[in-house]
C-alpha cells in the first residue's frame, strides 16, 4: 500500500507544470514588471504594465487574435494613470487610472481606456465600463522581442505613446492643456506657505501675462507681491499687466515707479530675462529707458549695442560693446570679450 501510495504521488506531482508560475506568491515572472513616467508640462503620465517575450511565437492574428480583446501586455490590467485631463488623439478623458487594452487588426487598432484597472488580464474586460476608444493606424517595425511602452515626440502640451511588440508599432497622441492647468495650479498653490512670500506672485502673474491667459488676475498678483514687499519686480510686473489691459495711464505710473526703484543692472537683468522668455520688444523698451540712468556705465553700452543689433547695424553694437569692456565688473569680462567676439562675427547676441 506504500508503495501505491508514493507512485500516486510521483504521478501527480509529474502531472504538474512545475514550470507554471503563482499569482499569489512573490516570485520571478517570465513578463517582468516595468514602469514608465513621462511628464507633459506639470501633468504626470504613469504607465504600468508587464512585458512579455516572443519566445519564437507568432502574436498578433495567432496568440492574439485579431479583433478581439487584448490586455496590452501581461498578468494584471496594463495601467495608464493622468494626474490631469487629457485628450486622446483628440477625445477628452478625465484624469485618473484607467485600465488600458487594446484591439489588434491588421488595418487599424483600438486602444481602450477602461474604469476598471484593478483586474487580471482582459478575462473579465467590460464593454460598459469604457471611459473612452479610439482607433489608430499600427505602423510596421523591426522585430521587438519584448514589448515595451515609449513616450516618443514629446513637446510642451503633448507627447506620442507608442507600443512596440513583435513587428508592430501602435501610437496614439496624448495632449494637455498646459497654460489651463498650470493657472488652475497656480491658484491652489498661492493659498500656502508661498501666500508670505513676493516671488511666487510675481512668477505666477508673469507666467499668466507669457501665455496669454488672465492680466485681470496677473495684476491682482502683482499687488499681491507688492503688499508683502515693494520692490522693482512687483511693479514691473504690474505694468505689463496694466499695459495688457490697455489702462495706459496706470500702468506708466507703475513702470515710472519700477525704473526708479530698480538698479540699472538690476533693470538690464529683468530684461534680459524678458528676452529669453521671447518678449523683445518689451526688453528694447527697458534697455531705452535703462540706458538715460548712465549711458556711460558698461550697462549702457551694453544694451546700446544690443539696441544696434536689433536695428541690424552691427558696426555700432561691436563699437558699444567694446566701450563697455574695460568698465564690466572683473567677473564678467570675459562674459563681455565673447559678446564682442559675437558681434564681430554679426551673431544676434539678442536670441
Amino acid at each position: 500500500m506504500i508503495k501505491i501510495a508514493w507512485l500516486s504521488f510521483v504521478l501527480f506531482v509529474g502531472a504538474v507544470d512545475l514550470g507554471a508560475q503563482s499569482a499569489m506568491l512573490n516570485v520571478p515572472r517570465v513578463s517582468q514588471h516595468a514602469r514608465i513616467t513621462q511628464r507633459i508640462g506639470i501633468t504626470d503620465i504613469t504607465i504600468d504594465y508587464s512585458r512579455p517575450m516572443l519566445r519564437g511565437r507568432k502574436i498578433f492574428g495567432k496568440v492574439e487574435a485579431y479583433g478581439q480583446v487584448w490586455r496590452a501586455g501581461a498578468n494584471e490590467n496594463t495601467v495608464i494613470e493622468f494626474s490631469d485631463p487629457v485628450t486622446i488623439e483628440g477625445q477628452p478623458l478625465a484624469k485618473g487610472l484607467y485600465g488600458l487594452h487594446m484591439i489588434p487588426g491588421e488595418i487599424s487598432w483600438v486602444i481602450i481606456f477602461s474604469k476598471n484597472h484593478t483586474s487580471w488580464g482582459s478575462f473579465t474586460y467590460d464593454q460598459a465600463e469604457d471611459a473612452l476608444r479610439v482607433t489608430v493606424k499600427p505602423q510596421a517595425i523591426q522585430k521587438e522581442e519584448t514589448l515595451r511602452y515609449d513616450f516618443d515626440d514629446a513637446k510642451a502640451n503633448s507627447a506620442v505613446i507608442t507600443m512596440r511588440w513583435e513587428d508592430v508599432a501602435v501610437p496614439f497622441k496624448i495632449e494637455v492643456n498646459t497654460p489651463e492647468i498650470v493657472k488652475q495650479s497656480l491658484e491652489r498653490q498661492l493659498r500656502g506657505r508661498v501666500q508670505f512670500e513676493w516671488q511666487p506672485w510675481v512668477e505666477a502673474a508673469n507666467y499668466l501675462l507669457d501665455n496669454k491667459l488672465s492680466a485681470e488676475e496677473a495684476v491682482k498678483y502683482a499687488d499681491h507681491a507688492i503688499a508683502n514687499e515693494d520692490r522693482f519686480e512687483c511693479e514691473i510686473t504690474k505694468a505689463w499687466a496694466l499695459k495688457t489691459l490697455g489702462r495706459k495711464d496706470e500702468a506708466q505710473a507703475a513702470y515710472g515707479k519700477a525704473l526708479a526703484m530698480g538698479s540699472q543692472p538690476q533693470i538690464h537683468s529683468f530684461a534680459r530675462g524678458l528676452q529669453g522668455q521671447g518678449r523683445q520688444d518689451e526688453a528694447m523698451e527697458l534697455f531705452e529707458d535703462n540706458i538715460k540712468k548712465d549711458p556711460n556705465s558698461w550697462v549702457g553700452h551694453n544694451e546700446a549695442a544690443r539696441i544696434a543689433v536689433a536695428k541690424g547695424d552691427y558696426d555700432t553694437a561691436v563699437k558699444e560693446m567694446k566701450l563697455a569692456f574695460p568698465l564690466a565688473p572683473e567677473p564678467l569680462k570675459s562674459q563681455v570679450s565673447d559678446l564682442v567676439d559675437r558681434l564681430q562675427r554679426r551673431v544676434d547676441i539678442n536670441k
